[in-house]
């Protein structure tokens, strides 16, 4: 097993009404990985969850703001990400299998893409596809 802290990243982080559930619902329907769940009983306080092809996202339970604290600014149902994968295609079966909502079904985009999207039972909306980004500017 590999132990190493991985290296500084963006972390997109979202709350959740179950966030057990929608931890076990990212799991199943699109393969990203518990790393960790802090919280106890129904109450995730913070969870990570790796996405194995790099990367991944944040989550803890929706619940009051400590007081003296700005809001937290997203709602439950309100997250949306594209996550970059080698194989849309069985990102995609998988979904369907473990009964995700497609809401966009797979297809070739403009710039060379396969992607597709899906909600979680939350109704956060999760967009798949190969498209890793533009080429970065070189540095200097």
């Amino acid at each position: 097993m590999d132990t190493k802290t991985p290296a500084p990243q963006v972390w997109p982080s979202l709350r959740a009404r179950d966030a057990r559930g929608l931890i076990r619902f990212l799991a199943d329907a699109f393969g990203f990985q518990e790393v960790v769940a802090y919280g106890e009983g129904e109450l995730v306080a913070h969870a990570e969850l790796a996405w194995p092809e790099g990367g991944g996202v944040m989550l803890g339970s929706d619940r009051p703001d400590p007081e003296g604290t700005a809001p937290w600014p997203g709602r439950p149902g309100t997250f949306t990400a594209y996550v970059v994968t080698a194989d849309p295609d069985a990102v995609h079966a998988r979904a369907v299998a473990a009964g995700a909502r497609i809401t966009m079904d797979l297809h070739e985009t403009d710039y060379g893409s396969r992607d597709f999207a899906a909600d979680d039972p939350e109704g956060n909306r999760w967009y798949f596809g190969t498209y890793p980004g533009a080429p970065r500017p070189a540095a200097g």
